[in-house]
């Protein structure tokens, strides 16, 4: 049986680009875009009366900032999955819109896949951030003593996999993936662990004693 649309609503104060991120996601049929908005107390109201699987929302909005809007959702306990599509490169704001309940974050002048690729992965849920910027400088400093914990559980899935000598494509089958998003994974456990081959990954398990384990995760 095939799986129902993903449901998302859109809010951004600048109506073309608004527009532009509604025409490709229409034509998605994968994606059913449930409405647009213009401004953040919309978009709170919006997201709390339909429940939309996702959210995209601008940082900049008046009445309610993106920042102000995930806060409140997440008050409310809502589920929704909230990405930030914005221009803004500072580190010390994204970090705060993860730390109070973000799942992804988007660069206005990326491409435009990249939100697809967002969605994709909050979706398998992972924390999406764009490979713009570096996520590293965004990690909490306790995340440095057991790269490890920095892994989100589908990311270690991924990783003991990888270690495993499974391959990626092989991967996106088992855990029912597209071959990109495991890609993505690959790149961010990577950057993660400061490690820049599949060989080095191997190493770095055999020496925690991971190898050919599934159920080590640091809590």
């Amino acid at each position: 049986m095939e799986a129902p649309p993903l449901t998302l609503i859109l809010a951004d104060d600048h109506g073309i680009m608004r527009e532009a991120v509604a025409a490709f996601c229409k034509a998605r049929p994968d994606i059913s875009v449930l409405g647009q908005c213009a401004d953040g107390q919309e978009a709170l109201d919006m997201i709390l009366a339909r429940d939309p699987d996702f959210a995209i929302i601008d940082l900049d909005m008046p009445k309610l900032s993106g920042l102000q809007v995930i806060r409140r959702v997440r008050e409310t306990g809502s589920k929704t999955r909230i990405i930030v599509l914005s221009i803004n490169r500072d580190q010390s704001i994204i970090r705060e819109l993860f730390r109070v309940g973000a799942d992804g974050y988007v660069l206005k002048d990326g491409p435009s896949r990249h939100i697809f690729d967002a969605i994709n992965y909050v979706r398998d849920g992972g924390q999406y951030l764009t490979p713009l910027l570096k996520r590293e400088s965004l990690e909490k400093k306790e995340d440095k003593s057991d790269p490890l914990g920095a892994l989100s559980k589908r990311e270690f899935e991924v990783f003991t996999l990888l270690v495993d000598g499974v391959r990626p494509k092989d991967i996106a089958k088992m855990l029912t993936l597209s071959p990109k998003t495991v890609d993505t994974y690959r790149a961010n456990i990577m950057r993660k662990l400061e490690i820049d081959s599949i060989a080095g990954l191997v190493r770095f398990a055999i020496q925690r004693n991971l190898k050919n384990t599934t159920d080590q995760r640091p809590n």
